[in-house]
């Protein structure tokens, strides 16, 4: 029985942390390595890697503000929710959202309020329901669901999950 208030989408949430973890599971792990000394971390926040984007108008690399493609490759820190999954402990791959079941990941959601995270190698994450802060390196990487529509469009290599 739904409960008062549930969003439309949330029959399919089981579902949706199902095909993220077959997803994040079948994906080659991806580490970058710049061989330089690590820079500190830009702070960020949701709102920063906002950008302009109506209600149902299809994703496109121009969209995006010319202060999100100069974070291309450069060190970040964001706070956000680990999406829940099956996983508790020596998490390598999660989705950061901006609020807790307050936004979600997939149909829907805002393209900007979710970051696909792949922990560096050597590097896991465990969940909490409370915020965490994220450092790490961040990309523009669309990740696009089986029907062809994009799902997520951030992603970062996490070195560290506090």
């Amino acid at each position: 029985m739904p409960y008062l208030n549930q969003p439309s989408w949330y029959h399919l949430y089981p579902r949706m942390v199902a095909v993220l973890t077959m997803v994040f599971l079948l994906a080659a792990p991806i580490c970058v390595s710049t061989g330089q000394a690590p820079k500190k971390p830009k702070d960020l926040t949701f709102d920063g890697i906002k950008f302009p984007m109506k209600k149902g108008t299809k994703f496109t690399r121009s969209m995006l503000t010319k202060e999100i493609e100069a974070l291309q490759g450069k060190p970040i820190r964001i706070r956000g929710y680990i999406l829940p999954s099956f996983q508790q402990k020596g998490i390598k791959q999660f989705v950061l959202v901006r609020d807790n079941l307050e936004c979600c990941f997939g149909p829907g959601a805002a393209l900007y309020d979710c970051i696909i995270v792949e922990m560096a190698k050597g590097k896991s994450a465990s969940f909490t329901v409370r915020p965490v802060a994220v450092e790490g390196v961040f990309s523009v990487r669309p990740f696009k669901g089986p029907d062809g529509k994009h799902l997520a469009i951030y992603h970062l290599v996490g070195q560290s999950v506090k």
